[in-house]
């Protein structure tokens, strides 16, 4: 199997993406892992690394979790079908029922990825309403996928690829005003919101902004889309970030960790009311659609998802994040390299500050075509892997380190993780 790996690892280079290689090995990244132990990924030398990364969140119990593994399992053994021709899966029913039961939304619509479930909610919000307008808030990242990039924050993500689609408009981050204002345009369908803007350095919404766009969506007639791809399944102590808002979103979105880690699965969930406005009619049942919305395999894994998500774990995430944020609070708030920590749940951002010394540009390190970013974010990830840690900066924020473990985390692995970033930090303050 090592073998197979290897040689995979090396197609990966020449028939897939050569920069993506290039930088994980410029990085130092450690990514030839052959198993998982205990939720951990293991090396080629046997070495053992926590994922303080989550594998971009969709790890939620970690890699390769025993109990969805035995559904899946289960499931395959079995003779039931996976794909239904007429389009209705009693296992698409089932996992629509468990997650009406455990948010309040009665209509459902699966799909494989993120910006899949974004896609589904901006066409549900312009044919529901009947307006053509979107807004999205700058330093937003809700997928890559032609429609969601019209979303996303200035710079490589996004600006090569214009034109993007039309009448879709930022909106400041945190700007009372500019929220009145395209409240008040009889244009607009949706706004739409990451209730934590993970890419752009896990920075939140102001309790103030919260609540004007809350009670102007309410009363004004555009639909609000509670992006919740980064945010939801417990990860910042909720089962919703959205619950702590003055009203229910109109619309969320979840992905990533819904099918355990192990299958892709997204959903876009909603009112049946507003579903109805969009599609209520025998011509416009599936005029939104895609192939393998709702197979059995990705709802196997989905089921198993949320009866591992129980309310105890939730809760448990609330005491877990209180205490990291003690824990890196006590090791790294007074070092002179970080600015802030900011965060909820095991959902936390660590704010750094390069000193003024030429070791700390990706100048010194060889890469002058990116003398425009930070280095230290990924200067501190290098430091964290020798102990055995994955982090990642925030894609729209390169000196934020970027910290989600997966709720199984234990208290102990926390604190762990707190003295071995403070080692990092104190290893690169000495450079100077």
């Amino acid at each position: 199997m090592e073998a197979f790996l290897q040689q995979g690892y090396d197609d990966f280079r020449t028939f897939i993406n050569p920069w993506v290689a290039a930088r994980a090995e410029f990085s130092g990244e450690p990514f030839h892992m052959v198993s998982t132990r205990n939720g951990c990924l293991v090396d080629a030398d046997d070495r053992v690394y926590r994922d303080f990364l989550a594998g971009w969140g969709t790890q939620l119990f970690g890699h390769r979790p025993a109990a969805i593994e035995q559904a899946l399992r289960a499931y395959l053994d079995g003779t039931t079908p996976s794909f239904y021709t007429s389009g209705v899966s009693p296992y698409a029913g089932q996992l629509g029922k468990r997650l009406h039961d455990r948010t309040g939304y009665d209509a459902a619509y699966f799909a494989s990825g993120g910006a899949e479930a974004v896609e589904a909610a901006m066409k549900l919000a312009r044919a529901a309403i009947g307006r053509p307008r979107i807004a999205y808030v700058e330093g937003a990242y809700h997928g890559c996928t032609y429609g969601s990039v019209a979303m996303m924050h200035h710079g490589p993500y996004r600006d090569s690829f214009g034109p993007h689609l039309p009448q879709v408009d930022v909106l400041p981050f945190n700007d009372l005003a500019a929220l009145d204002t395209v409240l008040a345009d009889p244009h607009l369908a949706a706004i739409v919101v990451e209730p934590i803007q993970v890419e752009s350095g896990v920075r939140m919404h102001s309790e103030h902004y919260l609540q004007r766009l809350c009670k102007g969506t309410a009363t004004q007639g555009p639909l609000l889309i509670a992006d919740e791809i980064q945010t939801g399944l417990g990860r910042t102590g909720q089962f919703l970030r959205s619950e702590t808002w003055p009203r229910q979103p109109d619309v969320i979105t979840l992905a990533k960790a819904l099918g355990g880690g192990l299958i892709p699965l997204s959903a876009m969930l909603t009112r049946r009311d507003i579903f109805d406005r969009a599609y209520g009619n025998f011509a416009l049942a599936e005029a939104h659609a895609s192939t393998f919305s709702g197979n059995a395999l990705a709802c196997v894994a989905g089921l198993a998802t949320l009866e591992q998500l129980n309310d105890t774990v939730v809760a448990s995430v609330r005491n877990k994040g209180e205490l990291f944020r003690e824990r890196l609070q006590q090791a790294v708030g007074s070092s002179p390299l970080v600015s802030a920590i900011h965060g909820s749940g095991l959902l936390w951002g660590i704010e750094l500050q390069a000193p003024d010394h030429p070791y700390f540009s990706f100048d010194y390190l060889g890469l002058p075509e990116l003398s425009g970013q930070p280095a230290i974010g990924l200067m501190v990830m290098h430091q964290l892997y020798k102990a055995g840690y994955l982090t990642q900066v925030c894609g729209h924020a390169w000196h934020v380190l970027r910290l989600q473990p997966p709720l199984t985390t234990s208290d102990a692995e926390l604190a762990a993780f707190a003295q071995a970033l403070a080692h990092a930090l104190d290893t690169l303050w000495k450079l100077q």
